[in-house]
Parts: structure tokens; C-alpha cells; sequence
């Protein structure tokens, strides 16, 4: 396990899934990933061992589970910051609607853009435009490990 990542390590890393088509509970680059799937491999990739196996999950488990599981899995392993304070390489995550849990998982790569798998597509950067902005409800950072590129 490496002693210290950079930000620029991860986006490096996230950039590297990028035209990995979308597929639903997977995390292998280059073959498929969903949004959680594409933060699990960055963290293989950059920090070492996932620390925790993500159960089975449906398309819709945060509508039936009603609960913030996501950002309760992220406060376990990453740290938290302000969603208007994130940097590149911080894990934003997105709820759909006001009032729905977050259920949606990006890498940002800068204060404008980010990187995400998204259901129909493969793991592209996008502008993180007023819509996504709208809906950005949590932001991370990976562990204590991580270096700001000063």
C-alpha cells in the first residue's frame, strides 16, 4: 500500500476508467463499472485493499431502503468535507431529487468537471453543471493519506 497518493494520483487513476462501459455492481476498468464500482477501483488502484465488500444491491436500494447507506459507507472509510469545499479528487456524491438519499457517485477532477459511470453510458469527465450542483448533497476526501499538489 502506498504510504501517500496525490490528488492528481486519483484523477489520474479515474481518468484512466474513462470509456469503461456502465454495467451494474461492477468495478473492473476497461470492462464495467457502475458509480459505486468506479470509486471502488480507484481506491484499489490508489489506496490498496477495499476495506469493506458492498453487499448485493438492486438499482433501486436507496428508494427502497430509504436510508443515507452510501454516505454512511463513505463517512466509514473517507472524510468528510463541505460539498461546497470539495477538490479534485474528492468523491462527490448526488441525490436524484429533493428529498431522495444519495445514490449517485462521482470523482471530481477539478472545481468544474467530473468523472462518473452513469446507467446507458460509459464512465465519462462532464462539466458539473448547475443541475449536478443542484443535487450535490455529500463530498469526501480519501484517507488521511491523500496530498494536496503543492
Amino acid at each position: 500500500m502506498t504510504s501517500s497518493i496525490s490528488r492528481a494520483a486519483i484523477v489520474a487513476e479515474a481518468r484512466d476508467w474513462i470509456g469503461t462501459p456502465y454495467r451494474h455492481q461492477a468495478s473492473l476498468k476497461g470492462i464495467g463499472c457502475d458509480c459505486l464500482g468506479l470509486v471502488r477501483g480507484v481506491w484499489r488502484n490508489c489506496v490498496g485493499a477495499e476495506p469493506e465488500t458492498p453487499p448485493p444491491y438492486a438499482p433501486d436500494w436507496a428508494e427502497a431502503r430509504g436510508e443515507e447507506a452510501l454516505a454512511a459507507v463513505a463517512c466509514r472509510h473517507l472524510v468528510a468535507v463541505k460539498p461546497d469545499a470539495f477538490d479534485a479528487g474528492d468523491v462527490l456524491l448526488f441525490r436524484w431529487r429533493d428529498g431522495c438519499v444519495a445514490k449517485h457517485a462521482a470523482i471530481a477532477t477539478d472545481d468544474g468537471t467530473m468523472i462518473h459511470a452513469h446507467d446507458g453510458a460509459v464512465v465519462s469527465e462532464v462539466a458539473l453543471a448547475p443541475w449536478w450542483r443542484r443535487r450535490l448533497a455529500f463530498a469526501f476526501r480519501f484517507p488521511e493519506r491523500v496530498e494536496d499538489d503543492c
